[in-house]
């Protein structure tokens, strides 16, 4: 046994510094990590959309989008929304639309293999909003079957219940260029010229223009579209041009210097078609600007051409500096030096959107990307103080500082309930996820369990304080939030796992003593639903079918978050769960691959539960690594 034992060890020992290795080779001379942040292919598709409606798609390699789209084109002839899903409607209805305005002709053998699935799954008609909508932008879709946006939103004050700031920050820097574009509700010109009729299962001629009803008391939305379109029918709306010189302005204000928008490609391309309404000039330096901005979210090689969602290299190069801390590497180690200060210059000292809802909160966040200054958000602030705590840095008095003023930012930040959401206060008013136009429902931005999560590990690993009063409610929150399985949701990562470890991480760090009994309902809600292989996965699908909580097949990602949650419940009890850990760690040393990282195919990060996923490259890399990193510390323990 003691040979063996000894093995696993070396085994162990091993994986941990081939992935230290390859993370290590992976580090930018600037001193962050950033790696590809993969979505379906509708990103790449508007983009492809945005340049023939700008006429600048000669000069950008969509050629090469057209290999990437169609490589990304299943057996059964559509698109995914996530990996392995088996096809989702609206997606293919945009690729397809990409690859006839790319010049693929629809007697393309791939082209009639998509519009048999789509035509299986009710045509056009049975998309989602913003699918018609870029359909309309080339007159493949009738703007009388879109909801108005009456550009007058815009002058609602912020005490009015209804403003732009009741919508999340996503949904806000995304709506507003909206308001210009659905108010002019172009037609424009493209090269080649293209229709979709094929796509209309009941046929183009028997198309109902208009939008679903549901049967219930959301219906009224309907009918206020109605009163609003009769309003335009008869060019009748009140502080219509005010409105529209309102939103241009509020857009040309929130522009980084880089070009980008909210850090966010629909924020970018909205914007940029916003400014095509308005008739900017293509040499116009603010839309030389915007089109760098996308430009640098795209991803080319030699044969392909995607375009990113977001980029992600605070988030990743603060996650990658606590994966080495975690697994033996000194704190003074040159490269997290290097990320730690690199991370110090991106912190942001301007106020944002978040000071509408927030006036008593004073600037000192982080943001996910490289430029994001109106819109930091709470996990990555509390994921880079956590990275720093740890790192030590040659201005130590600057980084205690930088924290300082992370924390009391943070604080302010809490909402009414007592959790915290991503990127504003109380943005929770859930009746917008109900308009027509909120059909991704993604409109609202509450405070959820696993961002809460991350605030209280932050303050428990950093050992670090709030107010007693305010962590008192977060704890109530957190608790409230607990399923009766014992699991947490994840709003930002797939699903329950990613919820459950957060959470767990949390509990243990700041309060185990006072909440064993639900840490252990937590550690054995991951035992159960351990898969066979030794990991841990689970399906997208979960947030549509409660029923698949902690179901799917095993990842690495997936399977480190359990770990995790595992090793902190095992702390704050003195009660290991042995068994589950080590063979989860089995199942990641044994799926390790030569060069040090990991592989997984699946989609375990969270854009928009149910619409929108999201596959981060480096979840399989540095949380296996933080996995192996914390379960060798506690080696003696197990």
């Amino acid at each position: 046994m003691q040979t063996q034992d000894r093995l696993e060890v070396n085994q162990l020992a091993q994986a941990i510094a081939a992935s230290q290795k390859y993370l290590l080779s992976l580090q930018n001379p600037a001193g962050y990590w950033w790696a590809e942040l993969e979505s379906n292919v509708t990103i790449t598709a508007e983009v492809v959309l945005l340049h023939k409606i700008w006429g600048t798609d000669t000069t950008r390699p969509l050629h090469k989008a057209a290999t990437y789209l169609r490589s990304q084109q299943r057996q059964h002839g559509g698109w995914e929304l996530f990996y392995d899903d088996g096809g989702e409607l609206s997606t293919s209805v945009e690729a397809y639309m990409a690859l006839r305005l790319l010049g693929v002709p629809a007697t393309d053998p791939d082209m009639i293999r998509a519009r048999y699935f789509i035509i299986q799954r009710g045509g056009i008609s049975k998309t989602r909003i913003f699918t018609k909508f870029h359909l309309a932008l080339v007159g493949c879709y009738d703007w009388r079957g879109l909801p108005s946006l009456p550009a007058w939103v815009m002058l609602l004050p912020k005490e009015f219940p209804v403003n732009i700031y009741e919508m999340s920050s996503w949904a806000r820097s995304s709506t507003v260029p909206l308001l210009i574009v659905f108010d002019r509700k172009p037609v424009f010109s493209t090269n080649p010229s293209i229709n979709l009729d094929e796509l209309y299962a009941e046929g183009v001629e028997n198309v109902r223009w208009e939008l679903p009803r549901s049967g219930d008391w959301t219906d009224l939305f309907l009918t206020l579209d109605t009163g609003f379109k009769f309003a335009e029918s008869l060019n009748f709306i009140p502080f219509r041009e005010e409105g529209i010189k309102a939103a241009e302005q509020w857009i040309l204000e929130r522009q980084e210097a880089t070009g980008d928008w909210g850090g966010i490609i629909p924020a970018m391309l909205n914007s940029m078609l916003a400014l095509r309404c308005l008739d900017y000039d293509p040499s116009d330096p603010i839309v030389e600007r915007g089109l760098q901005a996308i430009d640098n979210f795209a991803i080319e090689t030699e044969h392909s051409y995607c375009v990113q969602p977001c980029v992600s290299p605070v988030w990743d190069t603060a996650w990658v500096m606590r994966a080495f801390v975690d697994s033996g590497i000194a704190p003074d180690h040159p490269a997290i030096v290097k990320a730690g200060e690199w991370l110090l210059q991106k912190q942001i000292l301007d106020y944002g959107d978040w000071i509408v809802k927030n006036p008593q909160g004073k600037p000192g966040a982080w943001a996910f990307e490289f430029d994001n200054r109106f819109y930091p958000d709470v996990d990555d602030t509390a994921v880079v103080v956590m990275a720093l705590y740890r790192a030590q840095l040659p201005n130590e008095q600057l980084k205690h500082r930088a924290c300082d003023r992370a924390l009391k930012w943070v604080e302010s930040m809490q909402c009414k309930p007592g959790g915290w959401a991503a990127f504003d206060i109380d943005n929770d008013q859930d009746w917008l996820n109900a308009v027509p136009y909120g059909d991704l429902k993604a409109m609202i931005d509450p405070n959820t369990a696993d961002v809460t999560a991350r605030v209280l590990e932050m303050l428990g690993v950093c050992n670090l304080s709030i107010t007693p009063h305010n962590l008192e409610r977060a704890f109530s929150y957190l608790l409230n939030e607990q399923e009766p399985e014992g699991c947490w949701f994840g709003r930002w990562g797939v699903n329950y796992i990613y919820g459950t470890s957060g959470v767990l991480s949390a509990l243990a760090a700041i309060a185990p003593q006072r909440y064993q009994r639900q840490i252990a309902q937590g550690a054995a809600w991951l035992v159960s639903c351990q898969n066979p292989d030794g990991g841990w996965g689970e399906t997208c699908r979960s947030y549509n079918d409660p029923s698949l909580k902690g179901k799917g097949r095993s990842t690495p990602s997936q399977t480190a978050w359990a770990i995790i949650g595992l090793i902190a419940a095992g702390e704050a009890t003195g009660k290991f769960a042995c068994e589950a850990m080590e063979k989860g760690i089995s199942y990641l040393v044994s799926t390790q691959k030569s060069d040090g990282s990991w592989f997984e195919a699946d989609f375990t990060g969270t854009g928009f539960p149910g619409h929108f996923y999201l596959k981060y490259h480096f979840y399989q890399q540095y949380f296996p690594l933080i996995a192996l990193g914390r379960y060798q510390v506690i080696g003696d323990k197990v």
